[in-house]
């Protein structure tokens, strides 16, 4: 497999540059980091939350650092991890374990830890195993325009 269909979209949508990284295979955020020899801070990791009532959030943090439920903050709910056999229904165009850190284009609000936005540049899962997606900052935030910036790890 290759990169997401719409992440590819959204990022020709939003006429962000980015280059294709590849890298042996991985099963975590944290592992790609290695394999791929880029800075674990600087790898974005999506964790997908919901309410238990059909509504889901995106919350994005460093490949490095661990999301803290009890800081998202987002209309009201009490959000929890959503299951994997949910995921694979909300992500049909990535494998288990490889979704790229862009919930908009997936119909999901999204939060961004701070210690990402405050990167230079940035890489995202392209949707499978074997590759990353690395831009700037700039150009990341042009495909998320919506994503609340706001405290997210302990």
């Amino acid at each position: 497999m290759r990169m997401a269909a719409t992440l590819q979209r959204s990022l020709e949508r939003a006429h962000a540059q980015f280059d294709l990284v590849p890298h042996p295979h991985s099963a975590t955020s944290l592992e790609a980091a290695r394999v791929a020899n880029v800075p674990a801070e600087r790898l974005a990791k999506p964790v997908i939350l919901d309410d238990r009532q059909g509504h889901f959030l995106m919350a994005v943090v460093p490949a490095s650092r661990h999301l803290d439920v009890g800081k998202v903050r987002k209309d009201a709910k009490t959000w929890q991890l959503t299951n994997e056999a949910t995921l694979a229904g909300l992500f049909k165009d990535c494998e288990l374990g490889a979704l790229p850190a862009v919930g908009e284009p997936y119909g999901m609000n999204m939060l961004v830890d701070p210690q990402l936005t405050r990167q230079r540049d940035i890489y995202l899962e392209a949707g499978d195993h074997e590759n990353l997606v690395h831009m700037r900052m700039d150009d990341y935030l042009k495909l998320v325009p919506h994503a609340e910036v706001c405290e997210l790890c302990h």
